[in-house]
């Protein structure tokens, strides 16, 4: 039961995330969350760190879809900002979202790769679609208030990870899966 929300990797952030680690592990693409992994929620636009990684990406051709459950308003108006495809209002931990953005992106779902800060949406919808996950901490310590029911859940559900798997650990980079 606890394997649907096990995240494939622990990595502490997205920016620790290079080129070179997704090509090594045969990753063409990454979808990732929007608030609290790319960028805080209550950040109009990303940090200067936030395009450095995104033109990395880029110069190494690896797109980069924000796969979201906000708005459409919302979460185009930041992807235009970062110059970035998305798929809002994406469901997740339903598979919509992530098949839609498989479909915009024409990759098998064994070249995905999803990255987000939320066991109950990113890592189990990822998990549920055949898409491996990578599991990075909240940029900020704060949520928006739909979140912080989730949060508390994701703590039981993490506790419990941990101690059926103790190398359940935060890494530096996707060459250190979680076993």
């Amino acid at each position: 039961m606890l394997e649907r929300f096990k995240p494939t990797y622990m990595v502490e952030s997205i920016y620790q995330i290079t080129p070179g680690q997704l090509k090594k592990h045969g990753v063409s693409a990454v979808l990732t969350d929007l608030d609290n992994t790319l960028i805080a929620w209550d950040s109009p636009e990303g940090t200067e760190e936030t395009l450095r990684w995104i033109q990395t990406m880029q110069e190494h051709n690896i797109p980069v879809v924000v796969l979201s459950n906000n708005s459409r308003e919302r979460v185009g108006a930041i992807a235009r900002v970062l110059g970035l495809e998305f798929v809002p209002r994406a469901m997740k931990p339903l598979q919509k979202g992530f098949k839609q953005a498989q479909s915009l992106l024409g990759f098998p779902k064994e070249e995905l790769l999803m990255v987000g800060d939320q066991i109950m949406t990113d890592i189990t919808g990822a998990n549920k679609a055949g898409i491996r996950s990578v599991l990075v901490k909240p940029i900020v310590d704060s949520d928006a208030w739909n979140t912080r029911m989730n949060r508390f859940v994701e703590l039981k559900i993490m506790n419990e990870l941990i101690k059926h798997d103790p190398e359940m650990k935060w890494r530096a980079s996707l060459d250190e899966p979680v076993k």
